[in-house]
């Protein structure tokens, strides 16, 4: 094939010699060449252009056509060639492929959506969206990334999971951060925004509408499997998840904690609100210091939902249930209504449990994550509990005489206990003799005889009795000591086998 300049020469050659072969001569080529280019030009065709061959398939592209059209665009290339095959076609497979790929790009050609750029006003529209987060301890976390269209301003929030609470927690960050709220809220029709479609109609989740209400936003959602209607957003989860999963091709290493997560998406949003954005040639942090005017203001306390899953205290103990384990809170909540959530991922999973009184939302417990069947308790939330232990009983009269006796003292306390697990017969009489005796004898030596009695396991009839007496006879008597005892000394023993002087001078 010649070149442009090539073409030119053996074109001007055959209008100076307006011969064929003449013209081939001056320019070095064949004579048929010169043949065909003058054709082309005469026939108003680019001349040296490739003309187009007749092929096989050629005859069997009105089918293809009608496949295509018919299945929009999905069906295969193998399975039309099997088709045509059956049908008497007698090309290669690789024919078939190529047509099919033409025909399909004519056809998404046809089908293709044009975009109107999008040009908003401050304050009007804040889309919102999730990613898949890194996984930290074996938890996949969540990715909650909010684009404000009009100063292109992102906030990312990790999150444990897309729960009502989760997200309704987040977004009230979002407004936080933002220092107010939009008229709009876009996002996709998750649950805990859409409920159902009839006819192609979102429900709105009751919830979605309290919370709604609480910010005066309009919460809207986008038409099912079409992203394309907040491509801002998606541009920003696509562009986060790049930045902050760790994967083979970033080279970021594994976060050790939710707190980690939750520092790089600090400095991730520091770093791309602070740049120079491509499209506004403005940083988003400056864009949005004016967008704030048009922002409106926001309660000064969360929704309820963002707190979480609601709660009613029992009457009779302060545990309230969550995701089938307990948890304990303060004992003066008995019988309200908190609010109960968690936070974090892995071995950093909190549970947090807030009460919304007349000072506001408070934060009143945070336990680690509970198992059924082990709950999680604080001992502060029980104060006036007594550790209940099997077999250890506190003495507590229930009439007057049984008063009077526990009255002699502690002695008096540990007999009965002893008497008691002994299986003493007649207790009753036994006490109310040894009542009798501590107005005669004196009830400090009553209660001792009666400890005594407990510790060596006397419990019969006339016992305490016996052990009064003889404590009361050990109490008078005088011993008298070694150098006053009567007993035979042992001085007369001491000279045995010794010779006196009388002895000696024999």
């Amino acid at each position: 094939m010649k070149d442009a300049l090539e073409t030119v020469k053996i074109l001007a050659a055959y209008d100076l010699t307006k011969s064929l072969r003449g013209a081939a001569e001056l320019t070095g080529c064949s004579h048929h060449t010169v043949k065909r280019l003058v054709a082309d030009r005469d026939a108003g065709r680019p001349p040296g252009a490739a003309t187009g061959r007749g092929r096989l398939i050629d005859r069997w592209l009105p089918k293809i056509e009608q496949w295509v059209e018919d299945s929009k665009g999905r069906i295969r290339a193998d399975v039309a060639h099997d088709k045509l095959v059956a049908m008497g076609y007698q090309g290669s497979e690789r024919s078939t492929r190529r047509a099919v790929a033409e025909v399909k790009n004519d056809y998404r050609r046809g089908k293709r959506r044009v975009h109107r750029p999008w040009i908003t006003e401050p304050g009007a529209w804040l889309q919102y969206d999730f990613g898949d987060g890194p996984v930290i301890g074996g938890v996949k976390t969540v990715l909650f990334i909010a684009w404000l269209a009009w100063s292109r301003f992102r906030v990312v929030i990790p999150l444990r999971d897309r729960t009502a609470p989760s997200v309704f927690a987040a977004l009230d960050r979002t407004f936080r951060l933002l220092e107010g709220a939009p008229t709009y809220v876009l996002t996709d029709n998750e649950k805990t925004v859409t409920a159902a479609h009839v006819a192609g109609v979102p429900v709105r989740n009751q919830q979605t509408l309290a919370f709604a209400k609480h910010y005066a936003v309009d919460v809207l959602t986008c038409r099912p499997a079409d992203p394309a209607t907040k491509g801002g957003v998606e541009n920003a989860v696509k562009i986060s998840k790049a930045d902050l999963v760790p994967k083979d091709t970033n080279l970021l290493p594994e976060y050790a904690s939710f707190a980690e997560l939750e520092a790089a998406c600090l400095e991730f949003m520091a770093m791309v609100n602070g740049r120079e954005h491509r499209t506004t040639r403005r940083r988003p942090d400056d864009m949005l210091a004016e967008e704030r005017r048009a922002l409106h203001r926001i309660p000064a306390t969360a929704h309820t939902v963002a707190y979480g899953v609601g709660r009613r205290v029992p009457e009779n103990t302060p545990m309230v249930s969550y995701e089938n384990a307990q948890y304990s809170v303060p004992a003066h909540l008995i019988g309200a209504e908190v609010f109960v959530r968690q936070h974090g991922a892995g071995s950093e999973t909190r549970v947090i449990i807030v009460h919304v009184g007349d000072e506001g939302p408070v934060e009143v417990a945070r336990h680690g994550l509970a198992r059924p069947g082990s709950p999680a308790i604080i001992d502060a939330h029980f104060p006036d509990h007594e550790e209940k232990i099997p077999g250890d009983y506190k003495p507590v009269p229930r009439s007057a005489a049984e008063a009077e006796f526990l009255a002699i003292g502690a002695g008096a306390r540990t007999w009965l206990l002893e008497a008691a697990a002994a299986g003493t017969a007649r207790i009753n009489q036994k006490m109310a003799e040894a009542v009798a005796l501590a107005k005669i004898a004196g009830t400090a030596e009553v209660d001792r005889a009666l400890g005594l009695a407990a510790v060596h396991h006397r419990f019969a009839h006339g016992d305490l009795a016996s052990l009064l007496n003889a404590s009361t006879h050990q109490a008078g008597l005088h011993t008298a000591g070694e150098g006053k005892s009567l007993t035979q000394g042992t001085a007369g023993w001491a000279g045995l086998g010794t010779a006196t002087g009388e002895e000696q001078g024999r």
